[in-house]
């Protein structure tokens, strides 16, 4: 469970949602993993009204399952899940991608998402799981923002942090690391500061066709370690 520690930003509930969802991603809240609101607030030293707010909203968010008896649990992914999020992500990047080619982007905005694709890629070469996944959250929300469209740009956020979560629990001890994480973000960052929409595309593709495989290959291997098995 979260160590216990004060919570110092101004909004309680994102706070908490936001240390909660990290913890999910760093794979110290295990898929199948149960607690309860009392668990949680007491962890955080916080009353439980804020707790009990931030973990409906990541129920929302399909990151939490809720159960009035027994509290709440991490959700655990399937391999056909992981399937459809990548369909319904190359969907999403493909539209996006074809906005920014056609409208060009520029300026400081765009300088912004080449610096994150940098340091996405870096952490992806390097096998660096934890700073990678940081990174990768950012060059994305930072990427669709681009598009001047928030509700684009919080659907993608959302769809990442699903994929991720059913990611980790597969990708923690993996030997050869690098190898398995993508590293395409400094040529898609490219791709768009030359507004180049076919070379957005093949990389896209390339990416998906990439987790697809991978997707298949899990279908025939023992799920994660769930917590409490």
């Amino acid at each position: 469970m979260p160590a216990s520690g004060a919570v110092t930003r101004s909004t309680l509930r994102q706070q908490i949602a936001d240390a909660l969802r990290d913890e999910v991603l760093a794979g110290r809240l295990q898929p199948g993993e149960e607690f309860t609101v009392k668990q949680i607030a007491e962890g955080y030293g916080v009353s439980a009204t804020p707790v009990r707010e931030a973990l409906v909203d990541l129920s929302a968010q399909g990151l939490l399952d809720s159960d009035q008896h027994k509290g709440f649990r991490v959700h655990q992914f399937s391999v056909d899940d992981y399937c459809g999020m990548v369909e319904a992500r190359s969907l999403v990047v493909d539209g996006i991608f074809r906005n920014l080619t056609l409208k060009g982007v520029h300026g400081e905005p765009l300088q912004s998402v080449r610096r994150r694709a940098e340091e996405a890629g870096a952490a992806a070469r390097s096998g660096n799981l934890d700073i990678l996944i940081g990174y990768d959250l950012r060059f994305w929300r930072e990427l669709a923002a681009l598009t001047g469209n928030r509700y684009i740009a919080d659907f993608l956020h959302r769809l990442r942090v699903q994929c991720w979560v059913f990611a980790v629990p597969y990708l923690r001890g993996h030997t050869g690391l690098p190898d398995r994480l993508w590293q395409g973000h400094e040529e898609l960052a490219a791709a768009v500061t030359r507004a180049d929409a076919d070379a957005a595309h093949r990389a896209i593709e390339a990416y998906n066709e990439h987790d697809r495989a991978w997707a298949e290959q899990l279908r025939d291997r023992e799920p994660p370690h769930r917590a409490g098995e």
